[in-house]
C-alpha cells in the first residue's frame, strides 16, 4: 500500500482490516465514513461514487494516526473535533458530551409540535449548543437562550452558535444555586441532564467511559433525578403558565419521572419512546 496512492477504497479496506475487532461491523463502517469525509471534506455520496478519489500522503499518515486512537477507544468524534446533529456542523471537545441521536429525536419533536413564531425558549444544560442552536434554526423567529455551569462548554457553544449563524444567547449559571437575573419567561424549557446511574457505569462502553465528561453524564443511584429537580425549581420561577418542558430522560425511570412532574404539578405529563422503542422524553405543561 505505500508504493501507490491510497484511495478511498484501500483506506476503506485498511481501516477494516485493523479495527475489526475492536468494533462492530455496522458501527465500524459509520465511523470509517466520517474519518474519509473529515480527511476528505467530501460528502458520504461522494466517497460511495468515487472510490478511487486518492488519498494525499498527509492524510495517509493522519489514517494510521487515527487508527492508533481509535484502537484506544477514542470516540471518533473527538478526533475528528466534530459531529453531525440535525443537520448541522458541531464542534466537540473533551470538555462536552457528544450529541446522540435520541437528542436529536427531541429537538425534532419540538420543533414539529411548536409552530408558532417568535416563542421563547430555554435550554438548560446546553454543552455544546446542539439542542438551542438547532431549535433556533428551525422555529421561526424563536427567542432561545441556553445555560451551562461550565465555561469551557459555553466558549464550544458560543463557537458553534457562530459558525452555524444562530442567533442563542448563552448565559454562564449553576442551576443548583441559579441567578434568576440573568433569565427571562419562557414559553418552552428544554433539558437533557446528566441522568445515568452509577451502578450503569458497569454496562457502558469504553468509548464513554474514559472519555466523556462524567460530570455531564452520571448522577447517584440514590437520587438519579436531582437536575431534573433543579430544572423544575427553575422553572417555577422563569417558565410562564401553559408552558411546553422536554426532558430528555433515562429509559428505566419513565415511572418515577411522570410521578416527578405531578408532583411539581405539570398537567399532561406524556413518555415517549425513541426508535429503538425504549422511554426518551418526557413532555409536560406547566399549570
Amino acid at each position: 500500500m505505500n508504493q501507490v496512492k491510497p484511495t478511498f477504497s484501500s483506506v476503506r479496506l485498511h481501516l477494516r482490516n485493523k479495527l475489526n475487532t475492536y468494533y462492530p461491523t455496522r458501527e465500524l463502517e459509520t465511523i470509517i465514513m466520517i474519518i474519509l469525509g473529515y480527511l476528505s471534506g467530501r460528502n458520504r455520496s461522494y466517497i460511495l461514487a468515487h472510490p478511487d478519489h486518492e488519498i494525499s500522503p498527509f492524510n495517509w499518515f493522519k489514517v494510521n494516526k487515527i487508527c492508533a486512537e481509535l484502537k484506544n477507544m477514542v470516540p471518533v468524534q473527538y478526533i475528528t473535533g466534530q459531529t453531525e446533529f440535525y443537520g448541522i456542523k458541531i464542534e466537540v471537545t473533551e470538555e462536552t458530551m457528544i450529541p446522540r441521536q435520541e437528542t436529536e429525536e427531541m429537538v425534532d419533536l419540538i420543533i414539529k409540535e411548536n409552530r408558532k413564531s417568535n416563542l421563547r425558549i430555554l435550554d438548560i444544560g446546553t454543552g455544546t449548543g446542539c439542542i438551542a442552536i438547532s431549535l433556533v434554526l428551525n422555529m421561526n423567529g424563536a427567542v432561545v437562550h441556553a445555560t451551562d455551569n461550565s465555561h469551557a462548554a459555553i466558549r464550544v457553544a458560543t463557537g458553534n452558535a457562530k459558525r452555524n449563524n444562530a442567533p442563542v444567547s448563552f448565559i454562564n449559571d449553576d442551576i443548583i444555586n441559579p441567578d434568576i437575573n440573568k433569565y427571562g419567561k419562557y414559553d418552552i424549557v428544554v433539558s437533557n441532564p446528566p441522568y445515568i446511574t452509577e451502578s450503569e457505569k458497569a454496562c457502558m462502553d469504553r468509548n464513554v467511559l474514559d472519555y466523556e465528561p462524567h460530570n455531564a453524564l452520571f448522577v447517584p443511584d440514590n437520587d438519579a433525578l436531582v437536575y431534573y429537580s433543579f430544572v423544575l425549581d427553575l422553572c417555577e420561577k422563569v417558565m410562564v403558565r401553559g408552558g411546553h418542558l422536554y426532558f430528555e430522560i433515562n429509559e428505566n425511570k419513565a415511572v418515577e419521572m411522570k410521578n416527578l412532574l405531578k408532583e411539581y404539578g405539570y398537567l399532561n405529563a406524556v413518555v415517549i419512546n425513541d426508535i429503538n422503542g425504549k422511554p426518551r422524553i418526557t413532555k409536560s405543561i406547566k399549570a
